[in-house]
């Protein structure tokens, strides 16, 4: 494969039932592709906690996959409140979830934690009133 093969996903930050499809519409394409197993459940795993934070936490977003050789690579995009402490919120069980959301079983502070955990790279850039872009990457 020389060049990326590439995919992108709109995530509605209205509606819970369909967070989620893209990182089983990558999960699909990883498979059509014949990519490992266990590389297929850490970027599906990754993708799915992303779209959770972003229809929790900013109204939705853009979700970008790239299929290298080397690597999958995923690219978050929101434009919601951004995250006003990162290393706050990269430790496990820290959530600014609200009880409403809490009560439908998310927001128990393992989204960023678990995404770094199951991703080879990690990076965060987030500016509070504007978004936040969250790139990962899962080695081949």
């Amino acid at each position: 494969m020389s060049e990326a093969l590439k995919f992108h996903f709109t995530v509605d930050g209205e509606d819970f039932t369909s967070a989620g499809k893209a990182s089983v519409q990558v999960k699909k394409n990883l498979r059509q592709l014949g990519l490992p197993p266990e590389i297929i459940r850490r970027v599906s795993i990754a993708m799915y906690e992303g779209e959770i934070n972003m229809v929790i936490h900013a109204g939705g977003g853009e979700a970008d996959v790239a299929v290298t050789e080397d690597c999958v690579e995923i690219f978050l995009h929101d434009s919601g409140p951004g995250i006003k402490d990162i290393d706050r919120a990269m430790q496990e069980g820290y959530s600014t979830a609200s009880d409403s959301i809490r009560s439908l079983g998310f927001g128990a502070g393992m989204g960023l934690p678990n995404m770094k955990r199951y991703t080879d790279y990690m990076d965060i850039k987030s500016t509070v009133g504007k978004g936040t872009d969250i790139t990962m990457k899962v080695m081949l």
